[in-house]
């Protein structure tokens, strides 16, 4: 399921209903259409629980928030142990190219929730920052943090 991607392999719950592939989703609690980019977002979060330590009950997919009065929403946030947010994830299906424009959106994004982490991931290639709102800068990091790290 997850070969083609530069992720540990993991064993997704895989159904077909009707004419559609779903995948479950284990934090949401629910099934949803098996897209490549909900493909990505299900092996990185796999990832995140068990080879980076991160609770699964701390991870919330699929985020709801408001920048600039319109509803947007998050493909994947981390909070910590204090319910704050510290980590935004952003998705695109493999054969998306990571760009200035993905981390634009994921820095829109960020507006509104000030968390420590920017992470964008393709499946293929994954791309961390750290922020530092002191000087204003951001700096790439060369891994993922633990959940500890954080």
């Amino acid at each position: 399921m997850t070969d083609n991607l530069n992720l540990p392999p993991f064993e997704p719950k895989i159904s077909e209903q009707g004419q559609k592939t779903l995948i479950w989703d284990p934090i949401r609690k629910l099934w949803t259409p098996l897209t490549p980019e909900e493909q990505v977002r299900q092996a990185f979060v796999s990832y995140l629980i068990n080879y980076k330590g991160y609770p699964a009950s701390h991870i919330a997919n699929e985020q709801a928030i408001t920048l600039s009065g319109m509803s947007r929403r998050c493909d994947s946030v981390v909070y910590d142990k204090a319910g704050q947010p510290k980590v935004i994830v952003e998705y695109k299906r493999p054969t998306v190219n990571i760009t200035q424009k993905v981390f634009d959106q994921i820095a829109r994004y960020n507006l509104v929730l000030h968390v420590d982490y920017l992470i964008v991931s393709n499946g293929l290639k994954h791309y961390c920052v750290k922020m530092d709102y002191v000087t204003g800068r951001y700096s790439f990091l060369r891994d993922i943090p633990s959940y500890a790290e954080l």
